[in-house]
């Protein structure tokens, strides 16, 4: 985590995605499954990729599961099939962290942004419910592909959280 949080506005992001719970231990293998099954599905179906891919958490529990969506940005409406759905990201405000490094270090990089938001007063949009924190944009945009970039060190995650309206 090399750099400073920054706030962007961001118009609204057609996507395809797949849609999971998963537990913080099983994240690894959830993300080599299905980021190549939606990879090859959007192939399969002629779908160009608009951007890196993102994993969206929907719903946060570390303690027990993640409500999350594995996902790839297109630029237009997509024909949902199977396990994948087409989705749209909200438009808005969004604070946002550039994480360089190992994956495992991305806990911290959430806890940063997290941190400055609350000390720049920015009211982030979520809420409790009885499965956790409910977001309504919260992302992690994967820019660095492992495939091509071997050294971990060199990766590169955009940490993203929507800002409330309010």
């Amino acid at each position: 985590m090399d750099l400073q949080p920054q706030i962007h506005q961001r118009a609204a992001q057609p996507y395809a995605g797949i849609r999971t719970s998963v537990t913080l231990a099983g994240f690894p293998q959830a993300a080599d499954t299905l980021f190549p099954e939606l990879f090859g599905w959007l192939h399969e179906h002629g779908v160009t990729p608009a951007g890196a891919p993102f994993i969206r958490y929907h719903v946060i529990d570390m303690a027990a599961e993640l409500d999350v969506e594995f996902a790839v940005p297109v630029g237009g409406t997509v024909p949902e099939n199977g396990r994948v759905r087409a989705a749209i990201l909200p438009p808005g405000r969004y604070v946002t962290l550039r994480h360089i490094g190992p994956y495992d270090g991305l806990v911290e990089s959430n806890a940063t942004l997290l941190r400055w938001a609350s000390e720049q007063g920015i009211a982030l949009d979520f809420w409790d419910t009885d499965d956790g924190e409910a977001w309504r944009g919260r992302v992690e945009h994967y820019l660095t592909d492992p495939a091509a970039e071997p050294d971990p060190a060199k990766w590169e995650v955009e940490v993203a959280y929507l800002a409330s309206e309010s």
